[in-house]
This record gives C-alpha cells, sequence and structure tokens, in this order.
C-alpha cells in the first residue's frame, strides 16, 4: 500500500486511468464487432459504411497508446481485405 502522500496519489491517478482506457479500448472493440457482423451478414456497402466508421476511432486509440500503431493497421488491412473479396463475390 502506498504510504506517502505522492504514492497515494500516483495510485488514484493509475486507477482513474485504467477505468478510462478500459472503456476506451472496449469501444474501440466494440466498432471492430459491427464491421465483423457486417463482413458476415455479408454486405458490402454496409460493411464498407461501418469501416469507415470505425477507422477515425481506431486511429485515435493508436494516438492514445490504448493500441499498438501496427496491431491497429494489421487489423484493418485484414479487415479490408475480407470486405473486398465480399464485392468480388
Amino acid at each position: 500500500m502506498a504510504n506517502s502522500p505522492q504514492a497515494k496519489k500516483r495510485a488514484r491517478q493509475n486507477e482513474k486511468n485504467r477505468k478510462h482506457n478500459a472503456s476506451l479500448r472496449s469501444m474501440a472493440r466494440t466498432y471492430m464487432k459491427k464491421v465483423e457482423a457486417k463482413i458476415k451478414a455479408g454486405n458490402y456497402e454496409e460493411a464498407q459504411a461501418a469501416m469507415k466508421e470505425a477507422q477515425p476511432v481506431l486511429d485515435s486509440m493508436v494516438n492514445k497508446g490504448i493500441f499498438a500503431k501496427n496491431k491497429v493497421a494489421r487489423h484493418k488491412s485484414r479487415v479490408n481485405t475480407r470486405i473486398k473479396a465480399l464485392k468480388a463475390a
């Protein structure tokens, strides 16, 4: 347990930041689940629209340090590939 006032304050701040980051992480995952649902439904236009909505959210999570840059880039690339496959099919 933190003993000094400074350590107590840092503990409070860390807990507050942890909860805030968890909320942001959850929101980003929800956007990605929406895109996945549209892909599984097989609707190209809706999947494309959902991805356009999700991309700025994911990019902002990278800027905030919630997700690593390469993780988001990899995920966006794979999802875009699947969306393009819907159009071809």
